[in-house]
C-alpha cells in the first residue's frame, strides 16, 4: 500500500514538473506520464543507489554537488527510455530533476 501512495505521489510530481519546467514535454497524455513515473521509480530504487556508491569519491570532492548532476543525467536518460517524453537539454534536465525531487518529497510529507 505504501508503494501505491508513493507511486501516485511520483505521478503527480511528474505531471507538475512537466507543466512547470520549460524544455520538458510529454506527448501521449496520461499514459506516458504514468510510464515516466514508473520508470523514474525504478531508476530511483534500483539504479541510483548503485551509481551513488560508485560516484562517492567525486561527490565528496564536489561537496555533494555531483549528486545533482547524477540526478539530472538519470532524468535525462529517461527521455531516451520512454517514448513520448522529451527533454530539450541538460539544463532543463537539471531543473526538472530538482523540481521533481522537491514535489515528490513535498507530496509524500503532506500525505
Amino acid at each position: 500500500m505504501h508503494f501505491l501512495f508513493r507511486y501516485i505521489a511520483v505521478v503527480v510530481a511528474v505531471y507538475l514538473t512537466v507543466n512547470l519546467v520549460p524544455g520538458i514535454s510529454v506527448v501521449g497524455g496520461w499514459e506516458t506520464t504514468l510510464i515516466v513515473a514508473l520508470v523514474w521509480s525504478v531508476i530511483i530504487t534500483v539504479i541510483r543507489p548503485v551509481l551513488t556508491i560508485l560516484s562517492l569519491p567525486i561527490t565528496i570532492i564536489t561537496l555533494g554537488l555531483f549528486h545533482f548532476i547524477l540526478n539530472a543525467l538519470l532524468f535525462w536518460a529517461m527521455s531516451w527510455i520512454v517514448p513520448g517524453f522529451h527533454i530539450a537539454g541538460f539544463w532543463p534536465a537539471l531543473l526538472g530533476s530538482i523540481v521533481l525531487s522537491l514535489f515528490s518529497w513535498l507530496i509524500e510529507k503532506v500525505f
